[in-house]
């Protein structure tokens, strides 16, 4: 995978141009202790050091302990030896302190009490370790008090060589030496693991091991190049509790970073002239173990003091429980490594100029960030922006960054206009309850009245009129009309300063001049009716069809005798009935098309004087429909075939009227013009019966098209039988039918009963006593009578009929039942 790397220089951060050179960002950040513990080691070297929650141990190779605060300034100083401190160790409450040295001193003893503990020994103790019961390993002896206040001494283990390392956690004890790593169980009293060492080449002094617990069960181990995982509570089971892993460099130091490790490394490198190698920077790696193998996450190289004289050894990697905080030990340096905060984050994004991330990070953390501050951020973000040229961007990032800030707007507005970009942050000015001076508007209009007029069109129509003053705006536009008195859009946008200005009447003046859709709107939404009486004609001439639906719908605020005759005719034929004469002219003079509709619509119209109109102006079509509406239908006939000598027309007209005479008069006035006999002879076989035409032919005469005219006489009467014989058998066939129908009603019995009553005098028609005798008569038509009420017989003898029916005109009723007893 891409690992990110990078080199400590003299500075406690990386350089701008180490973090440009990176594609992705650093997960520590690093920084040296305070002088404090330069000052010490520019005489001395550092061997060894612990870190406790409260404060830091650091052992020196001339044999002293310095108790540092945690930004590394010095708190306290022991004088333990004039040799090497091999290791230090502090109980979990940091009261006691065991100490061991080259000399084979070991030391422990309360750090705020004078309870203490000494022992020498004929070697140097490399480790050593306490904790509240204070005892301390050498070889490997455990030493732990009696109840009598005495020293136990147990020996854990012995005769493998020189024991390197030891690491305790819970009741798990794990030590190095030559051969292997071994783990003991306090509790239990007894070894529960050997992890032997895999590259037995390496000089175990100068290559040594690094154990660290991941917590209480989990020991991790390097050494050389190679990283095991030994889950320690799988004691029987070696193969399942453990894991291992090489890697490309030598193990210095290992410390857990919640499910990945920090690894400190010794590396060596080929140099270009000498095929030898050379010791460089140690590298400080993030890795994330994975079966068999892990994956780099980061790996940084550090330029600590005098890396060129260090060995694999010299280097110590102390790490705080629970904290992502480690410190980077070697002879002549200490150097503290922390996992990056959203500030340094932000510090990152700001060197690659990603200005935009680093701001919505700002934004998001802004509790918890310290040394940025998200307005200085989006500023950066615009200066970059308008680096680059990106103008648009930058303005329309304004209202994110600036805000409600108005100082800080009209700033930007300055600096846009210095680089000649007022147009780029104009559309995102605020305009609403947070509003800038009138003057920075104003000199944002004026640059686009110099250089853009439909751009200062589209800021007048969106911009409300109070951010600016009108009126200066106004003599503005008018001295550019000076110079250019025809342009349109200076004028509609004019026209609309004026209707903010409430003078609606210069307004609509100068719609109607460019004749602008807007006029209609304006006028509606100003109720400016009473202003538009004598500019009729204008709007007439603009769009009538908008000028008559406006006059049409508001016609209690104008005069109806004025105008728009037509489309009120059209909505309504009875409303303008007294104008209908004035039409009359109108329609003759100005549309004579819509003036036969009006005539045969109204019903309004004086007839005599319309009739005078179109005589006198010889209209033809509209003189023959008045006649005939008059009543003079042949001089209306005579019109069509003298004037207009249009048969197919004189035909339709004597078809509507419908009259015998009017049909001899057009067979008259036709007999002697062929063309109008072929015509008549086309179309009258349904109307007239064509042997009268045919009869008055003279002989010898040539008729244009008469054989078809003639079959198709002979086809019109054809189908004329053939419809009467297909009526006559329909006729019959429903005469048949119904006779059937009656026959079966006839036959059908009528009920009588005590309910029944007789039609004539309203008395039950069966008596109340069935033993005596009594007749009834019942007709078809379900009326009954009683006998004796009938009235006599008719003229036919034996027939009676039902008095209600044949009263109603329904048909007589025959009796079709008499009951007799």
């Amino acid at each position: 995978m891409t690992t990110f790397k990078k080199v400590l220089s003299e500075s406690p951060f990386p350089s701008p141009n180490q973090e440009e050179d990176s594609e992705e960002e650093a997960k520590l950040k690093y920084e040296r202790l305070s002088n404090g513990v330069t000052d010490i080691l520019k005489n001395d070297a550092a061997s060894c050091m612990t870190v406790h929650d409260k404060f830091l141990a650091l052992g020196t190779h001339f044999g002293k302990v310095y108790l540092l605060d945690i930004q590394g300034n010095v708190t306290q100083k022991f004088v333990i030896s004039s040799v090497k401190i091999n290791q230090i160790s502090l109980d979990e409450s940091g009261d006691h302190v065991g100490i061991c040295s080259e000399d084979g001193k070991v030391q422990v003893f309360g750090l705020y009490t004078r309870e203490g503990f000494h022992e020498n020994f004929d070697c140097p103790v490399k480790v050593s370790f306490v904790c509240k019961s204070s005892f301390f390993y050498t070889y490997l002896l455990l030493y732990e008090r009696n109840w009598l206040n005495r020293w136990k001494t147990v020996v854990l283990h012995e005769g493998e060589g020189t024991i390197t390392n030891i690491q305790w956690r819970a009741n798990l004890i794990a030590w190095a030496n030559n051969v292997g790593v071994k783990i003991y169980d306090i509790s239990t009293k007894q070894r529960i693991t050997n992890v032997l060492r895999d590259n037995v080449s390496l000089r175990p002094d100068m290559y040594p091991c690094s154990l660290c617990w991941k917590d209480n069960t989990t020991l991790i181990v390097g050494w050389g190049t190679s990283i095991k995982v030994r889950i320690s509570s799988l004691p029987f089971f070696p193969q399942y509790g453990l894991s291992a892993f090489e890697t490309e460099f030598f193990i210095s130091g290992l410390a857990p970073l919640v499910d990945q490790l920090v690894v400190l490394s010794f590396v060596k490198e080929n140099t270009e002239q000498m095929d030898e190698e050379v010791r460089a920077r140690p590298r400080l790696d993030i890795i994330q173990p994975v079966p068999e193998n892990y994956e780099e996450i980061s790996s940084d190289a550090l330029t600590v003091r005098n890396f060129e004289d260090n060995e694999c050894r010299d280097y110590r990697l102390a790490h705080a429980e629970g904290e992502p905080l480690f410190y980077i030990i070697s002879p002549k340096d200490i150097v503290v490594a922390k996992e990056r905060d959203q500030d340094d984050h932000i510090d990152w994004l700001l060197v690659k100029e990603k200005y935009e991330e680093a701001l919505m990070a700002a934004e998001i953390s802004f509790k918890n960030i310290k040394r940025h501050d998200v307005q200085k951020i989006g500023m950066a973000f615009l200066t970059h922006l308008l680096k680059k040229g990106e103008y648009e961007v930058a303005a329309r990032k304004c209202q994110k960054v600036l805000g409600k800030n108005m100082e800080l707007w009209e700033n930007e507005v300055y600096r846009f206009k210095e680089i000649g970009q007022l147009k780029a942050i104009s559309q995102y000015l605020p305009r609403g309850d947070l509003r800038l001076r009138p003057a920075i508007y104003e000199m944002i209009l004026h640059e686009f009245l110099k250089t853009d007029y439909e751009g200062f069109a589209t800021l007048i129509r969106e911009w409300p009129g109070e951010l600016y003053n009108n009126m200066a705006i106004v003599q503005a536009v008018n001295d550019h009309l000076k110079r250019d008195p025809s342009n349109s859009t200076l004028l509609t946008t004019l026209a609309e300063l004026y209707t903010y200005d409430q003078r609606y009447d210069k307004a609509l003046e100068i719609y109607l001049r460019l004749r602008h859709k807007d006029v209609y709107q304006l006028i509606h939404k100003h109720n400016l009716f009473s202003s538009i009486e004598d500019k009729i004609v204008l709007l007439m001439d603009f769009d009538k069809e908008k000028a008559v639906d406006m006059l049409l719908d508001n016609e209690d605020k104008i005069s109806v005798s004025i105008h728009y005759l037509h489309k009120l005719f059209k909505r309504d034929h009875h409303k303008g009935q007294k104008y209908h004469e004035r039409q009359i002219g109108l329609y003759a003079e100005y549309d004579r098309p819509n003036l036969l509709p009006f005539l045969r619509d109204s019903t309004h119209c004086p007839l005599e004087k319309a009739l005078e109109i179109c005589q006198q102006r010889n209209f033809v079509e509209e003189t023959v429909f008045l006649l005939s509406r008059m009543g003079n239908c042949r001089r209306a006939l005579q019109m069509i075939m003298e004037e207009l000598g249009d048969v197919d027309k004189a035909i339709e007209f004597a078809k509507e009227q419908d009259d015998g005479e009017l049909w001899d008069d057009l067979i008259s006035y036709s007999i002697d013009k062929p063309p109008f006999i072929t015509g008549l002879l086309n179309n009258i076989g349904t109307h007239v019966d064509p042997i009268l035409l045919i009869n008055r032919i003279k002989e010898g005469m040539e008729i244009p098209n008469l054989r078809d005219s003639l079959v198709k006489i002979l086809h019109d009467y054809n189908l004329q039988i053939l419809l009467r014989e297909g009526c006559k058998k329909i006729l019959v066939a429903d005469s048949l039918s119904l006779l059937q129908k009656m026959h079966r009603t006839q036959m059908r019995g009528v009920r009588v009963n005590e309910d029944s009553i007789c039609e004539s005098c309203h008395a039950a028609i069966l008596p109340s006593e069935m033993s005596k005798s009594f007749s009834v008569v019942v007709f078809h038509c379900r009326h009954m009578f009683h006998k004796e009420c009938l009235p006599s017989q008719g003229t036919i003898p034996g027939l009676q009929f039902c008095n209600i029916c044949s009263a109603k005109r329904r048909g007589p009723g025959s009796g079709i039942l008499e009951m007799k007893k």
